[in-house]
């Protein structure tokens, strides 16, 4: 199977999200059986979260490399190719390694369906799970992992990692996680292993407890992020500089937002025994696409996948920061499963002006229902993400034209844009 066979395959078998979806890791564990259990005797870090899980991954894999370790690193969404989803080495495998590895996967598969080992084919992130676990068998010394959907239910909490990394919690995916941060902690807290060390960013007090508690049931030892204990000594519109224990860092990631990640991240590598100079070193060459990402200038074009409220509330920040007297514009498409209230009422004060679109899938929600649940005075429609752009550029030069509200929007315009 070709390439591009196997990614059409893959769509049309959906993700953890289509109506119905069974939740639960029996398939999944099948799947690796069948596969000779490529999990077992890997080494890796296990991150969930509701916010800045990727950015954290990207960190930690960054400083494998510079320790010069053999780095996997497994995340989604993709933004342009499904291949991004596997890298080594901080590269995504190349379209044939991606063909080749998902005929492994996807004939184990149908031999399991044909036995009535399973009640129907892997989804498609238990598949490219799958898929990534058989790689990293074969060309990692370790991998961090990023938790898809969740945590205790996750096609990823099959592994047992040196360090498991609980980012900050929020809400996002009430359908499927609950809708209390009690409940949606308790679904991120099931990636804790019994004795396996975690760190657990800043939390709410409820989330907090919910994790802790956790830990405690499992004699897993928990590294807790102490902000108090950090000095930001500069932010600016591409990165930041902090202390942490007297030591000094580098985030090549904008944001004050990052420096929590950063920190988390930073524990995390201490965990793992990691010398200090290769942290500073991993810090500040980490790239993370997507994530306030200046991909053009003059107007300034940023990409940023704030699809949530508390990542909302992220880039409202770094408006209001770093943009201050700037001429700003919005480029805003969205799901028709987020909070998209909870986003917009962030988000749309903020811009001059606004333009709705779609991103070309399934579940974009109509700009027209965007701009009924959320009006705006200076508000266009674009049919598509290629007309939003056409519109964007005609923004004055000293103009930041954000676009946001989907990694969906994010990497379609990416794609466009870098092209």
């Amino acid at each position: 199977m070709s390439y591009p066979e196997s990614v059409r395959y893959l769509y049309g078998l959906g993700n953890e999200l289509r109506p119905g979806a069974k939740f639960g890791l029996e398939r999944m564990r099948a799947l690796l059986g069948a596969l000779g259990n490529p999990e077992c005797g890997q080494q890796f870090v296990h991150v969930a979260g509701t916010n800045g899980k990727g950015s954290t991954c990207a960190m930690i894999a960054s400083v494998l490399r510079c320790a010069g370790m053999r780095t996997g690193l497994y995340t989604s969404p993709h933004l342009i190719e499904p291949t991004e989803r596997i890298e080594i080495d901080g590269e995504p495998i190349s379209a044939e390694d991606f063909a080749r590895v998902f005929e492994v996967v996807h004939r184990a598969a149908e031999e399991l369906l044909r036995e009535g080992d399973i009640d129907a084919h892997p989804s498609y992130f238990e598949t490219v799970t799958a898929m990534g676990l058989l790689r990293f068998r074969d060309k990692a010394q370790i991998s961090v992992i990023e938790v898809g959907l969740g945590g205790r239910l996750d096609a990823t909490n099959v592994i047992t990692p040196l360090v498991s990394v609980i980012t900050p919690i929020s809400y996002d995916h009430e359908a499927y996680l609950g809708n209390t941060l009690e409940a949606i902690a308790g679904e991120k807290a099931g990636i804790i292993k019994a004795g396996v060390p975690v760190v657990m960013a800043t939390q709410e007090s409820v989330a907090s407890c919910v994790i802790e508690e956790r830990a405690r049931e499992l004699a897993s030892p928990a590294i807790r992020v102490d902000m108090s204990r950090v000095e930001v000594m500069e932010a600016c519109a591409d990165g930041s500089r902090f202390r942490l224990d007297e030591n000094e860092y580098e985030c090549a990631l904008p944001g004050r937002h990052q420096v929590v990640n950063a920190v988390t991240a930073i524990l995390a590598c201490r965990a793992l025994g990691l010398h200090s100079e290769k942290i500073r070193l991993g810090l500040k060459r980490v790239v993370w696409p997507g994530r306030l990402e200046y991909v053009s200038r003059k107007p300034d074009f940023v990409l940023d996948g704030a699809h949530n409220p508390a990542g909302a509330a992220a880039l409202a920040a770094y408006i209001r920061e770093f943009c201050a007297g700037r001429t700003v514009w919005l480029v805003y498409g969205a799901m028709r499963d987020k909070a998209i209230e909870e986003v917009t009422e962030q988000l749309f004060p903020l811009a001059e002006k606004l333009i709705v679109t779609a991103p070309d899938f399934p579940r974009a929600l109509r700009p027209e229902a965007i701009l009924e649940a959320a009006p705006h005075p200076n508000a266009v429609i674009a049919e598509n993400v290629t007309r939003a752009i056409e519109m964007a550029r005609k923004a004055p030069r000293d103009c930041v034209v954000f676009f946001t509200g989907s990694l969906y929007l994010v990497g379609e315009a990416r794609r466009l844009l870098t092209q």
